[in-house]
């Protein structure tokens, strides 16, 4: 008992005393890491082609088509759908919320910062800054189309499909913030879509099954009748122009990508993580921020 007591203490004091430090750390590395992201462009990304303004004036002519031949025969036939699919969609689209990306790599962002100091090696160190650095643009290139969708698709105001006895694709009351109107552009497909932009950026091999994940969160908005096709296809555009520029922000200030051609630089390799792991895990941890 006499010992059990005496470490209380001890163990409390130990607490009190490394907080502080870790908090420190954590803030200094935050600040070092935003300082390399807002600093001045250090090189050229390649121009935007043609071809991009002729994509975006294509999709923007396949919002238009859908919401006069496409929106109100959508929602009709969703409204006659069994319960047991509009459940499955809602099931399926609780992955589309930008939370269960952001809350994860915001957490790893913050576990990195605390975990990386000045004592470690410099290949250890730089390991824990390139996953910080691929985190960090994981997070923002999901976060800020997702903010921008938050705000704009409230001030658009357009009515969600079940406002009312009847679907009207054309029901708008802008400036309104209300969430039963604000359905286009859908958050969760500018979040699946941007998803699938940022993690087929960083690992091309996986383009595949995100893409695929994007348009079944896109369909199960129009399943659950709570967005249009038109506000999926919106909002599909609206995350991928945000993860591409967010992708270009990093690339020209020489961050996770070439700028050049905007691939992702090469990862470190397992053994080098490894053995990074295993000199972070057996050392103690540095007093110094």
């Amino acid at each position: 008992m006499s010992a059990d007591n005496s470490a209380a203490p001890h163990n409390s004091s130990a607490i009190a005393t490394e907080a502080p430090l870790i908090v420190g750390r954590i803030a200094s590395n935050l600040r070092l890491w935003i300082s390399a992201l807002v600093r001045k462009p250090r090189a050229k990304a390649s121009p935007i082609g043609i071809g991009a303004f002729v994509i975006f004036a294509a999709a923007i002519a396949v919002i238009i088509a859908s919401m006069f031949l496409l929106d109100a025969a959508a929602s009709e036939w969703a409204r006659h759908l069994p319960p047991s699919l509009m459940e499955l969609g809602d099931t399926v689209s609780n992955f589309g919320l930008s939370s269960r990306f952001l809350y994860p790599l915001g957490f790893f962002v913050l576990l990195l910062a605390a975990l990386t100091r000045r004592s470690l090696p410099l290949g250890a160190r730089g390991i824990m800054e390139i996953f910080a650095a691929r985190a960090g643009f994981l997070f923002l290139a999901i976060g800020v189309p997702s903010l921008f969708d938050t705000v704009v698709k409230r001030l658009i105001g357009r009515a969600r499909p079940y406002v009312g006895t009847h679907d009207d694709p054309f029901a708008y009351m802008p400036l309104i913030w209300r969430a039963d109107y604000a359905s286009m552009p859908s958050g969760h497909a500018t979040t699946a879509a941007a998803a699938a932009i940022a993690i087929g950026a960083i690992w091309p091999r996986a383009r595949p099954i995100v893409w695929l994940y994007a348009l079944l969160i896109m369909s199960a908005r129009v399943l659950m009748n709570v967005h249009h096709p038109s506000d999926v296809i919106a909002g599909a555009l609206v995350g991928v122009i945000g993860a591409l520029a967010v992708r270009r922000w990093f690339a020209v200030r020489r961050l996770v990508f070439f700028a050049h051609d905007l691939r992702a630089f090469p990862g470190p390799s397992w053994s080098r993580v490894k053995a990074s792991v295993r000199r972070i895990v057996g050392r103690a941890p540095a007093r110094t921020a």
